[in-house]
């Protein structure tokens, strides 16, 4: 199985930045994209950044220009950079992975979320 621990949210204030960290282990052959998603109080969840296999990154529109998503490959490690963030950037953010851990199987594997609280 695929484990994804994350670290890095808090408390910050408005215009304030965080750096979001998310780790794979366990049984990994490959991984095909990892990325974040956020869920705020009542709403669903929504993709935040996503950085996939090939390089190519998409990111929300609410989010371009503040957030820079990178991999560390070695590590297989994902990072969330979070610049001039807002009230509205409040939620739990999770990590999320499309991987193999073995030859036969492919899957969506989630961390079990990071709370980011954006307020003076």
């Amino acid at each position: 199985q695929v484990q994804l621990v994350e670290s890095g949210g808090g408390l910050v204030q408005p215009g304030g930045s965080l750096r979001l960290s998310c780790a794979a282990s366990g049984r990994i052959i490959s991984i095909n994209a990892m990325g974040w998603y956020r869920q705020a109080p009542g709403k669903e969840r929504e993709l935040v950044a996503v950085l996939r296999g090939t390089g190519s990154t998409q990111y929300a529109d609410f989010v371009k220009g503040r957030f820079t998503i990178s991999r560390d490959n070695a590590k297989n490690t994902v990072y969330l950079q979070m610049n001039s963030l807002k009230p509205e950037d409040t939620a739990v953010y999770y990590c999320y992975t499309d991987a193999k851990p073995d030859w036969h199987t492919r899957g969506d594997y989630w961390g079990q979320g990071t709370p980011v609280t954006v307020s003076s």
